[in-house]
């Protein structure tokens, strides 16, 4: 948070929006808004909107738990993820909080911001007419989303209005749409306009995968079930690489060129960076 503040928001002064599973402590809210001058809202996710759906199959979840531990798939046998993963796909953006507001940046614990930024990129996807910007796109973990394209396809063979004529589907798929290449932007990094989830195709989209139990029967992530509906909702010059904000969670970091900065400040090294569409294209 200090860092974003440093790097973009101490001269937008943008609300951040905490939310959790448990009421958060008085002491991380007097800790958080020691941290910016810009307002904060901390909410409570509704139970309905967190845990395990009622009728999930627990034993036939419980297996895939533990088949993908077996496997050695990180967040394997964490329900907790599942839950999370469900939420970010479905439910963040109907919280009341967020009502306020149409366009979100997401934030994850134990990310980097490098590089200063001399602009709004709220203001950029709205004048630019854009929807999702992304700044990192990886390969999926086959293993967690064994079914999830066969419910893609079906889903658009039901709903073939939603999908867009100038799509994006060679993101996804190398041979047409018959498979899923694994491709996704990577989601602990969005900055996006949430009207876009809010919409009849993609509640009709959610809706339709989480029926089929793969968040819990698999470990169906949001960030594949996000990159897919952009892919396949929004014509292409919709979807917007960031490729001037350099940025790293885990292992993996965006580090713009000299070029691609817009002549911001980065402290960042290119030589451990990934580039627009790795792994992917």
């Amino acid at each position: 948070m200090s860092n974003l503040e440093k790097r973009f928001n101490h001269n937008y002064l943008y609300p951040w929006v905490f939310l959790n599973d448990e009421e958060f402590t008085n002491e991380f809210k007097g800790r958080v808004l020691l941290e910016t001058n810009a307002p904060v809202y901390f909410g409570l996710i509704p139970k309905e909107h967190w845990v395990q759906p009622a009728w999930i199959d627990e034993d036939k979840a419980e297996e895939s738990r533990k088949r993908l531990k077996g496997q050695n798939i990180i967040y394997g046998d964490s329900s907790s993820y599942r839950n999370m993963c469900r939420f970010n796909s479905g439910y963040f953006f109907q919280h009341p909080l967020l009502q306020q507001f149409k366009y979100y940046w997401r934030v994850e614990p134990n990310v980097d911001y490098f590089c200063d930024m001399n602009y709004d990129p709220f203001q950029y996807l709205n004048q630019n007419n854009q929807t999702y910007g992304f700044t990192i796109a990886l390969y999926e973990t086959p293993e967690t989303v064994t079914t999830l394209w066969d419910s893609v396809k079906e889903f658009m063979v039901k709903y073939p209005q939603y999908i867009a004529n100038d799509n994006a589907m060679e993101l996804l798929s190398n041979d047409g749409g018959q498979t899923y290449n694994m491709c996704h932007f990577w989601s602990n990094f969005e900055i996006a306009d949430m009207d876009f989830w809010r919409s009849e195709a993609y509640r009709k989209f959610f809706n339709f995968l989480d029926a089929k139990g793969g968040f819990y029967y698999e470990r169906w992530g949001d960030a594949p079930i996000h990159s897919i509906a952009a892919a396949l909702f929004l014509p292409k010059h919709k979807l917007h690489f960031f490729q001037d904000i350099g940025y790293r969670h885990a292992v993996y970091q965006h580090c713009p060129s000299s070029d691609e900065s817009l002549g911001n400040s980065c402290s960042c090294h290119r030589w451990n960076s990934i580039g627009k569409y790795t792994y992917c294209l």
